[in-house]
């Protein structure tokens, strides 16, 4: 069977994800920190006939994150799709404006979304080139595009991960592997500020195999 590996699984989109491409006959691993947390959504898939496991990992701790894709990869016989979509809860995030930001408060950004999907596309990549086959999808915000004020630590590493991940869909042009860049630009599910216009996880999950399968876009904006 073919698999998917989604680093950063949650409750939100990457459950959507799971379901979109469990649902076509995918296995799904979920990497994300919370071990209790991704042991509640392989049940929730289970029940609804995916085969899925949890593989616990700090997107941050490079070894940590390289170890559960290689332990995926043995599980389910390889990894077809990785899927990258990393994001904090709301209460733990610092937001600074432009003009407020240090060094240090990019830095983290950095390390949390690009340093991670730098981390898992080096683990997940040999195997794809081997194979000549492969996709690579990372999700953003659409700050990344057209970065907001209020954003201004996090926006500068979203458009960091946005050239990186456009600079290798050139890079792979003609090898068989696909990669992609999905910048999100609505409140997902219920509860953001009202001046944000909102979508649910399932209603953006179909582009992510829309670029799987087609592939021959680098980038969806995603604006409801």
């Amino acid at each position: 069977m073919p698999s998917i590996a989604i680093v950063g699984a949650g409750p939100g989109m990457g459950l959507a994800i799971a379901r979109t491409f469990g649902s076509r006959g995918y296995d799904v691993a979920l990497i994300a920190r919370n071990r209790a947390k991704l042991d509640d959504l392989v049940g929730r898939l289970t029940a609804e006939g995916i085969t899925a496991a949890a593989f616990p990992a700090d997107v941050r701790n490079h070894d940590a994150l390289t170890q559960a894709l290689k332990d995926a990869a043995t599980r389910f016989g390889g990894i077809d799709v990785l899927e990258h979509s990393p994001a904090p809860s709301i209460a733990s995030v610092n937001l600074t404006s432009p003009s407020q930001t240090s060094p240090s408060d990019v830095q983290g950004w950095i390390d949390f979304l690009l340093c991670s999907a730098i981390t898992a596309t080096q683990a997940v990549l040999p195997a794809m080139r081997e194979a000549g086959a492969g996709t690579l999808l990372f999700t953003n915000g659409a700050g990344s595009v057209d970065p907001i004020p209020m954003l201004g630590n996090v926006n500068p590493a979203q458009a960091a991960l946005r050239n990186w991940a456009l600079n290798l869909h050139k890079e792979l042009a003609g090898t068989g592997i696909q990669a992609a860049h999905v910048a999100i630009g609505v409140w997902i599910g219920a509860g953001g500020p009202p001046e944000i216009p909102t979508a649910e996880a399932e209603d953006i999950a179909p582009l992510y195999w829309d670029l799987h399968t087609q592939r021959d876009e680098a980038e969806r904006v995603f604006t409801g």
